[in-house]
């Protein structure tokens, strides 16, 4: 005899055979079926070039405005897309980690600031004649 599946796809066989056998003629359904599903699929599948070609005319004003649609909406993502990425440093910049609780900044902080504030008074008083 041949061999039965059962739904629960456990091969039943009958005495007399040969693993072996009942392995090979299980192989040989599962490729024979398989090869049958992608011809199925490519039967029906994506349409060809000179299908499309047929079907849609660059003429057709309504379909350009959706294409062009499409196209601006695909690139607005993909703008957002780049800008929520992290930028990176560039080539030669480096990140500093500056403690800003370090009392040493704290006085530069304070000398800079003084430096500029008399930079402005000076500037700002007038010149005698």
């Amino acid at each position: 005899g041949y061999p039965l599946l059962c739904p629960k796809q456990h091969i039943v066989r009958d005495e007399g055979e040969d693993q072996a056998e009942v392995e090979e003629a299980v192989t040989k359904i599962q490729a024979v079926f398989r090869g049958h599903r992608v011809r199925k699929q490519m039967a029906s599948g994506e349409p060809t070039k000179q299908q499309l070609e047929a079907e849609f005319s660059a003429d057709d004003k309504e379909m350009v405005h959706a294409a062009t649609k499409i196209q601006a909406t695909f690139r607005g993502h993909m703008s957002r897309k780049k800008d929520d990425e992290v930028p990176k440093p560039e080539d030669g910049e480096e990140e500093l980690d500056i403690d800003l609780s370090d009392p040493d900044l704290n006085k530069a902080a304070t000398k800079i600031q003084a430096s500029f504030r008399g930079h402005r008074v000076r500037k700002d008083e007038p010149k005698p004649q």
